[in-house]
Formats: structure tokens, C-alpha cells, sequence
């Protein structure tokens, strides 16, 4: 059986996310990051001593969204994963763009708004990673213009990307104002599956 290392609350809901679209049977290990993933039994799962990490068919992987995209295509046929190897490619630049030009400003973001002790907070540090993040925000409103999803049906390029969003709403980022991504992002989180891992969150 598969099985799943992590926390609802880390990265690992992005995979509990796939794992529930695709109906898939699975074990969840709630594994928290902290001395839990520094020890040696853990580290032979992920020498990283992070989460999420995912065994299956023996076989052990790591990092949220190659996880993902590996499970969209080996078990998303017709799902969440597309048809063609055009569209594959958007899966991979669309998922890539997100841990690259918006993940790292909305870390920034709930860091200095959320995580942090609140002595060691930053309001400024969070309103300048807000700034950076207007420029692929638009990129992104413009793309969907008269779309509803990334591709032609919502794919795990949408889950992946929507997933690192989702940090927005812990962050207290305001998107209202790009009216195609936030309807986008209220359009793939509304959906059954995305539902079932946030309340596994309460």
C-alpha cells in the first residue's frame, strides 16, 4: 500500500490532496518536521529529514510535487493527468513556475505573519514579499483569461499550483484584485478531494 510521511499542516497536504483526487488507498503518517524527521530511522526515508515522503511499490520519493506528478501519472490516466505529452509539458512548467517564482514570496509572507515568534516578525519583510508577488500573480491572472483551469480540464498542473496559492490564505494576501486567479484558485480549493485534507487539518 502506499504509503505517506507528514503533517496535513506541511507540504504533505498538497500530496494528500493528489492522493484523495485519485481515489487511491493509502497509509498516512502524520509526521510532524522536527526531531521526529531528524532521526535515523526517518532519514533512511528522506536524507533531507524532511516531509513530505512518499513509499510506494517499494520504492521511496520525495519533494511535494514531484511526488505529485509521479502519482498523476502513474495512477491519473484520464484523471489528473493528461493525454498528451503537450500538456504534460504545461504540467511540468506550471508546477515548476509555482516553486519558483511564487512559493518562495509567500513563505516569506506566512513566515512574518504566522510562523514566527511574534517578536521575530516582520511586517515589512511581508509586505515586500507581497510586492515581489504581484509580478507572477499577473502572469498568471493574464494566462487565465477566459480559462478555468491551466489546461483544457483541471489537471495536477492546477492542483500543484493552486496548492502553493493556498499559502495566500494563511498569509492574509489579498487577491481579490486578480479577478481570473482568484476564481480560479476558489474553483480548484471548493473541490471534494481539497475539501476532505483541510479537514483533516482541524
Amino acid at each position: 500500500m502506499i504509503k505517506l510521511y507528514g503533517s496535513p499542516m506541511s507540504r504533505a497536504a498538497r500530496c494528500l490532496w493528489t492522493l484523495e483526487e485519485l481515489e487511491l488507498q493509502y497509509e498516512h503518517v502524520p509526521v510532524v518536521p522536527s526531531a521526529e524527521t531528524r532521526t535515523p530511522e526517518f532519514l533512511k526515508i528522506n536524507p533531507n529529514g524532511h516531509v513530505p515522503a512518499l513509499e510506494d511499490d517499494g520504492k521511496v520519493y520525495w519533494e511535494s510535487l514531484a511526488i505529485n506528478l509521479y502519482l498523476a501519472e502513474k495512477y491519473g490516466q484520464g484523471k489528473l493527468w493528461p493525454a498528451s505529452v503537450v500538456d504534460h509539458g504545461y504540467c511540468y512548467q506550471w508546477s515548476f513556475w509555482a516553486i519558483t517564482e511564487v512559493e518562495p514570496h509567500l513563505i516569506a509572507i506566512v513566515k512574518n505573519r504566522v510562523a514566527l515568534p511574534p517578536e521575530q516578525r516582520s511586517e515589512e519583510a511581508a509586505k515586500a514579499a507581497e510586492e515581489a508577488l504581484k509580478a507572477p500573480s499577473k502572469v498568471i491572472d493574464d494566462y487565465l483569461a477566459g480559462r478555468e483551469y491551466l489546461g483544457k480540464t483541471f489537471t495536477i498542473g492546477d492542483l500543484n499550483v493552486a496548492s502553493v496559492y493556498s499559502l495566500a490564505l494563511f498569509g492574509r494576501v489579498d487577491l481579490s484584485s486578480y479577478l481570473n486567479l482568484n476564481a480560479w484558485l476558489q474553483r480548484c480549493l471548493s473541490r471534494p478531494a481539497q475539501q476532505r485534507v483541510a479537514g483533516m487539518k482541524k
